[in-house]
C-alpha cells in the first residue's frame, strides 16, 4: 500500500472539509467574513503546499501533521459548551443545514485523525531511515 498517496488523499479531504466548514460558518454569520479573518486562507495555502508540493520531505510531513492536528481539534472545539447543535447553530438553521454542519465537523475530525496517524508513521519512517 502506498502510504504517501493515502496521506495525500486524507489530507486533501481534510482541507476540503475544513474549507466547507469555514465557508458554512461565514455564510451563517458564525465567523466574520472580513479581511481580519482571512488568516484561514494562509493556513489553507500552507497546508496545501505541505500536502501537494512538499509531502515527500520532512518539512512537508510536519506541515501536514500540524494541519491534521488542527483538523482533529475542530469538532472538539465545537463540542465545548452548548455542543454541536446547541448555541448559535441551533437558532435559525434548518434541519438539513444543521446536519451538514455537524457532518462536516465529524468527517473533518475523522479525516484529521487519519492524517495524524499517517503523517506520524511517515515521519517515523523518515527518522528511522536516517
Amino acid at each position: 500500500m502506498k502510504h504517501h498517496v493515502t496521506l495525500t488523499v486524507s489530507s486533501l479531504l481534510s482541507i476540503l472539509l475544513f474549507s466547507l466548514h469555514w465557508a458554512h460558518e461565514v455564510a451563517r454569520g458564525l465567523e466574520p467574513g472580513t479581511v481580519a479573518a482571512s488568516g484561514g486562507l494562509l493556513i489553507l495555502a500552507v497546508w496545501l503546499c505541505g500536502t501537494l508540493v512538499f509531502t515527500e520531505s520532512r518539512w512537508g510531513l510536519v506541515v501536514v501533521l500540524l494541519g491534521a492536528i488542527l483538523a482533529s481539534g475542530v469538532p472538539v472545539l465545537h463540542m465545548q459548551g452548548a455542543g454541536l447543535v446547541g448555541g448559535r447553530i441551533a437558532n435559525g438553521a434548518g434541519t438539513a443545514e444543521r446536519f451538514f454542519w455537524v457532518w462536516t465537523n465529524i468527517a473533518l475530525g475523522a479525516s484529521g485523525m487519519l492524517s495524524v496517524v499517517l503523517s506520524v508513521r511517515a515521519l517515523w519512517k523518515t527518522w528511522r531511515n536516517r
